[in-house]
């Protein structure tokens, strides 16, 4: 485990969000697209992923939210590629999130979402598939905000031998 108090910026209860970093057999990676409630001009584009329930493991916890929010069911969870702490706001509050990222792959590029919670219904409003070229040339917002290069590193060494911490984000 990873200790991220020394951190600035980080302080009470953090929430543990698995996030899944899903490649289809051309590499390309999905990404859901979503914007603050009652601001659609503040958007920006993330990876699937979510906060753990009571007694879920973290992989188990990527595994549904990833099936909640696109309807993908059949993938090869892989390892965790990277750790990040983040802080931002969003519905008027302040969430601290521990993200663990899964890399994962499928042959399933049909999404629909399955169960989203009436948060994500608000401000969840698509997802697409991007390659790594059109991340890289991308000016839309993308969390976390190294994920064009990362996916490139990715792609070009495969995955780590143990995760990579990631810089924290506040925003």
């Amino acid at each position: 485990m990873v200790d991220f108090e020394g951190f600035v910026g980080f302080g009470g209860e953090l929430r543990k969000a698995a996030r899944v970093v899903l490649l289809d057999s051309q590499d390309r990676i999905l990404l859901m697209h979503g914007n603050e409630p009652g601001d659609p001009a503040d958007h920006w584009w993330f990876t699937p992923g979510g906060g753990l329930e009571e007694g879920e493991t973290w992989a188990e916890a990527a595994l549904r939210e990833l099936a909640e929010e696109t309807g993908v069911t059949e993938v090869e969870l892989g390892p965790v590629l990277w750790l990040r702490r983040c802080s931002f706001p969003f519905d008027g509050r302040r969430w601290e999130q521990d993200e663990w990222y899964f890399l994962a792959r499928t042959d399933q590029t049909g999404t629909g979402p399955l169960g989203l919670t009436e948060l994500e219904r608000r401000s969840v409003t698509g997802s697409r598939w991007w390659t790594s070229a059109e991340l890289a040339s991308t000016r839309e917002t993308v969390y976390p905000t190294r994920l064009a290069e990362l996916l490139r590193t990715l792609l070009d060494e495969g995955p780590p031998p143990v995760p990579v911490v990631l810089a924290p984000e506040i925003a």
